[in-house]
């Protein structure tokens, strides 16, 4: 019955439920901005504040606060990781040296950044599958739209799921529970 459920979901509603599972989010790898393979094992032992971001979306502003987080808990165990995606009405078109000087430039940027990926349907990167199946949603485990934000905490624990529209001060004391 589960797996029929899944082949609905996954057939009907574009929901990739059949990816590969993984056990462990330090199994997952990622591609940073330059292109680099990096085992989010990196990350051991750091809170983890993970983020779908777009440079032409309303809450793109958001950068600010993700940033000033960035400087004031990075140095105690945060790690702040930004993920482009181009899924939500295309507003994150630009190439990935077009978006870190983009983010540099107009937000000061310095927290990791990674190359663009899915993070909804049959092309979801692994670490989004993880997220979801760790943090569902309203409804649909699907992500609704940029800056959805996952905590995970120092053992890789997926701890709370944050609307796109959560600013990131208003998540400051989760993240100080975690530090």
């Amino acid at each position: 019955m589960k797996f029929l459920l899944s082949a609905f979901l996954s057939l009907f509603l574009g929901v990739n439920t059949m990816a590969d599972k993984v056990d462990n989010i330090y199994d997952i790898e990622v591609v940073n901005i330059d292109g680099k393979k990096v085992s989010m094992s990196k990350y051991k032992d750091r809170v983890l504040l993970i983020v779908n971001v777009a440079s032409e979306c309303a809450f793109t502003s958001q950068y600010i606060g993700l940033e000033m987080l960035h400087k004031e808990y990075s140095d105690l165990g945060l790690s702040i990781l930004g993920f482009p995606c181009n899924q939500f009405l295309s507003q994150e078109p630009a190439t990935e040296q077009e978006i870190q000087n983009f983010c540099y430039s107009n937000y000061g940027v310095e927290f990791d950044m990674f190359s663009k990926i899915n993070v909804n349907g049959d092309d979801t990167h692994p670490l989004y599958v993880y997220l979801k199946e760790k943090a569902g949603g309203f409804i649909t485990d699907s992500i609704k739209w940029n800056f959805t934000k996952f905590l995970v905490d120092r053992k890789g624990n997926v701890i709370k799921r944050y609307a796109p529209s959560t600013k990131p001060k208003d998540i400051e004391k989760d993240i100080q529970k975690l530090l």
